[in-house]
């Protein structure tokens, strides 16, 4: 008896060509290297351009994929897009994405978790190609976090930075087991009691403005390695799996405290974790497709390997996804 999976095609990613330093950073706010790093794991960050928008980084990451996967955008009928920064309020910047492609079939539109919005937007993905109404899904994680930044708020500013990740994924017939290829499982959550904690200070309904990223710091540090392992055991339970079964852990790339915290706590080896914070700072739902496309390309993630992603974002939103490559 077989099942359907929902495999991963090709993986691909976009960074502007700007890279911001700490040195530079520091040169602007009260901050220093050692600081940053010291605290965040963080040295430089990419930024978009002037004029360069989400849309732009999202095509360029998703035709990276598509080429990756080989195969033409005009197989694609779903397009998700996660981001907390799109063009406008409205079309969704999915739409635009689309036409970029030169598609004008199936659906396209954006979800909006923050930072986990990747790990949710392949979920819901996953459901949709299972209900039958779609083939082939290009799932994209995009922000522009730097047009949301108080740049003269240093325990905010020197977090966050812009890129772009995405994958194809399509149904595959697979034997019905952990070694099947795909995903395997996913798991959600969210508690609005938290939105507080992590939020942007303005919007259409209650400001009229875009607003600001504002972030309580040690909350969101407290709470960050209890939700994640929380969503993290519920794969395992689903699955039958171990810590030990893992190849490689490719969380949210937030600030590797979290990470090597949450590593430790779920007893998996710092050899099987990637990290690009160092590089990218917290680029939010780009972070996790664009950590997984670094693996990919250098060749440390290899067919077969099991990977398991997780993510916490504002709101609070947090979930986990089990695949095999």
């Amino acid at each position: 008896m077989t099942v359907k999976r929902s495999v991963i095609l090709g993986c691909g990613s976009y960074l502007p060509a700007r890279i911001l330093s700490n040195d530079e950073l520091a040169k602007s706010v009260d901050t220093t290297d050692e600081w940053i790093v010291q605290r965040t794991g963080i040295r430089e960050r990419h930024i978009a351009a002037p004029g360069e928008l989400t849309s732009d980084l999202a095509t360029h990451a998703a035709r990276s994929a598509l080429a990756h996967a080989h195969v033409e955008a005009d197989t694609i009928d779903l397009i998700i897009l996660a981001t907390a920064t799109p063009d406008q309020t409205f079309p969704a910047t999915a739409v635009t994405v689309q036409n970029n492609l030169g598609i004008s079939q199936g659906v396209a539109f954006d979800l909006q978790a923050v930072c986990s919005g990747f790990v949710f937007a392949l979920s819901v993905a996953d459901s949709m190609l299972k209900a039958g109404a779609h083939k082939r899904a290009l799932v994209i994680g995009a922000e522009t976090f730097s047009r949301i930044l108080d740049w003269t708020d240093r325990t905010t500013c020197v977090l966050f930075g812009d890129g772009a990740g995405a994958v194809v994924m399509e149904l595959q017939d697979q034997p019905g087991t952990n070694a099947d290829r795909g995903l395997l499982t996913a798991h959600l959550r969210s508690d609005g009691k938290h939105r507080s904690k992590l939020y942007v200070d303005g919007g259409p309904s209650s400001t009229q403005t875009v607003g600001h990223l504002r972030m309580e710091g040690r909350e969101v540090f407290k709470h960050a390695v209890a939700m994640i392992t929380d969503v993290i055991e519920d794969a395992f339970a689903a699955t039958g799996t171990t810590a030990a079964d893992i190849d490689w852990f490719v969380p949210h790339q937030a600030n590797k405290r979290i990470i090597d915290g949450s590593a430790h706590k779920l007893g998996i080896s710092p050899e099987k974790v990637v990290l690009t914070v160092d590089r990218h700072g917290n680029t939010s739902a780009a972070s996790i497709p664009l950590a997984l496309a670094d693996a990919i390309a250098d060749r440390r993630i290899k067919r077969g390997n099991l990977i398991l992603l997780e993510a916490m974002g504002g709101g609070f939103t947090w979930g986990s996804a089990l695949l095999r490559w």
